[in-house]
């Protein structure tokens, strides 16, 4: 039975650590609309993205007033997933708003 090599070049390790880069990153932003209720953005800020309520409240006051918000900055596939769950959820409760994505 063979024993596998083991040795690593220290060269090769120090230039694989220096090509790794993290992820980027996307931010989840609502979109303000004329009809869905604030206790409607309220309540997707607590359950989807996890915001205490203070939290939550001033995020729907941003959309409210500058008519966007960021909810949160992750990796693309979760904040992707997270774009689903609320526009699944708003679509249910009859809610016509928006959620987008970009990276930041």
């Amino acid at each position: 039975m063979t024993t596998p090599d083991t040795r690593h070049d220290a060269d090769t390790l120090l230039h694989d650590w220096q090509d790794v880069r993290p992820p980027k990153r996307y931010g989840v932003f609502l979109l303000n609309d004329d009809y869905t209720t604030m206790e409607f953005v309220v309540e997707i800020l607590t359950e989807v993205f996890m915001l205490a309520e203070e939290q939550a409240v001033a995020v729907m006051l941003l959309v409210h007033h500058e008519g966007k918000g960021l909810c949160g900055t992750y990796t693309r596939d979760i904040a992707e997933t997270k774009q689903r769950q609320v526009m699944q959820r708003a679509k249910a409760e009859g809610h016509p708003l928006q959620c987008i994505v970009e990276e930041v």
